[in-house]
């Protein structure tokens, strides 16, 4: 009997964009919410209601007609799909995961950093981007070698595996991989161009215009994008601009229709605080973040931490990159540690991180210290905030612990014996 259920996601996501493809191979039947007022991006998610159903919050989510939640665009493109898509034999079944999990861990963080910026939601950063282009130019000549012998990804017919890693260079082939870019990839584009032309890939994605020149960071589109103070009709002298900025700051602005760029994104609206749901806390991290960076850690800032920290507002979570075996030179990993606080920008002001580089070049790893407003992750409350997390393990610490104490203390610091890694400190990056 196949799948039916409802599909809850925002417009052009392409993460959704998986299982209903799937869906299209499979028979499932799935109903799509996605635009008010069925479902409001950024709103209808965080109801008590969605969460019960839902925990994390997260689009996609999908809801059987038999009452089966479940979310993860991964696995809700797996429940949705049938035999042979998942594949026939275990062989197959497990090369289809590593496709599913490459697609995640190596093509969605050099994307984003490329792509985001020429959509005007992330500021550039020439480093990171050259860094990124790379990554993709090393996942590319990757495909194009597999596929020199294969039509698909596994085996002869298409599987999620191509599903999956299609959907995922989607953004890229739209935006950025104009013709002399691609065009070493024979293999590749072959590949890409035959999957989006199936009816079933037509049939969700549409008639796919590939990229014709390399789109660039707009400055102005960037500007534009960023919330804005309205101007006094009149003019005022100095002191009262300031009072009336101070007003202006507390008004909360109208939400801006999304373009299609920024929806299949889903940018939040730019006015919605994330964590507007939460009391007010008495922990105040700006207060603390000047402790930690004018006065001594172990002697001043420390002790403030302990001291006035809310563990009613705030948790404190650790966390270790999942792949320390693809970690290859430590300047490149550190790379990996500078793009990911660059991508989290905005969520400065509700978190402090300290993450660490450990070991040496084709022998390291990385963990890090989090400390987050709120009892939760807070990456599922922004799409831009999701790019990265997902690379990493993430596990609650209780702050009265005495391991809380300890790593704290040597995250913070930079100093201790670290024996939970087994590696000794490289370097480290404060998120503040």
């Amino acid at each position: 009997m196949a799948v039916a259920g409802t599909l809850y996601t925002y417009p052009e996501n392409w993460r959704a964009f998986k299982a209903l493809i799937a869906a299209q191979y499979s028979g499932a039947k799935i109903k799509v919410l996605s635009t008010p007022p069925q479902f409001h991006f950024g709103q209808t998610n965080k109801t008590p209601e969605f969460l019960k159903k839902f925990p994390v919050g997260k689009v996609p989510a999908f809801e059987g007609d038999d009452g089966f939640c479940i979310f993860e665009s991964n696995a809700i493109a797996h429940y949705v799909s049938n035999e042979e898509l998942r594949g026939t034999t275990q062989e197959a079944a497990a090369q289809i995961l590593q496709w599913v999990s490459f697609a995640d861990s190596d093509i969605v963080p050099p994307a984003s950093t490329w792509v985001f910026p020429t959509l005007g939601i992330m500021q550039y950063n020439k480093q990171a981007t050259e860094y990124a282009k790379e990554e993709v130019k090393r996942i590319l000549s990757l495909l194009d070698s597999h596929l020199k012998t294969c039509t698909f990804l596994v085996g002869e017919r298409i599987t999620l595996a191509d599903i999956t890693v299609v959907c995922t260079l989607l953004w890229l082939y739209k935006q950025v991989l104009e013709p002399p870019f691609r065009q070493p990839y024979e293999n590749v584009n072959r590949w890409f161009v035959t999957c989006i032309n199936q009816p079933q890939f037509k049939a969700i994605l549409g008639d796919l215009k590939l990229c014709g020149k390399m789109a660039q960071f707009d400055a102005k589109k960037f500007a534009e994008n960023q919330p804005k103070k309205e101007s006094s009709k009149k003019e005022k002298t100095p002191k009262e601009e300031k009072k009336a900025e101070k007003k202006e700051e507390k008004k909360a602005e109208p939400e801006e229709e999304l373009d299609e760029c920024e929806q299949a994104l889903a940018a939040e609206p730019k006015s919605k605080d994330p964590f507007a749901h939460l009391p007010k806390s008495p922990f105040s991290m700006d207060e603390f973040k000047r402790k930690y960076s004018n006065e001594d850690t172990l002697k001043v800032a420390l002790p403030h931490f302990w001291e006035h920290f809310d563990k009613g507002g705030w948790s404190i979570w650790y966390a270790e990159y999942r792949f320390p075996e693809e970690l290859a030179q430590t300047f490149m990993s550190c790379n990996l540690i500078t793009g990911m606080f660059q991508r989290l920008d905005k969520l400065r002001k509700n978190a402090f991180a300290s993450v660490i580089l450990f070991g040496t070049n084709n022998d390291s790893s990385i963990s890090g210290v989090w400390v987050f407003r709120g009892q939760e992750l807070a990456f599922p409350l922004s799409p831009d905030w999701q790019v990265d997390y997902e690379s990493y393990t993430w596990r609650k610490v209780d702050p009265d612990s005495e391991e809380c104490k300890e790593l704290v203390k040597e995250y913070f610091t930079w100093e201790g014996d670290f024996k939970h890694v087994g590696k000794a400190f490289n370097q480290g990056k404060i998120f503040k």
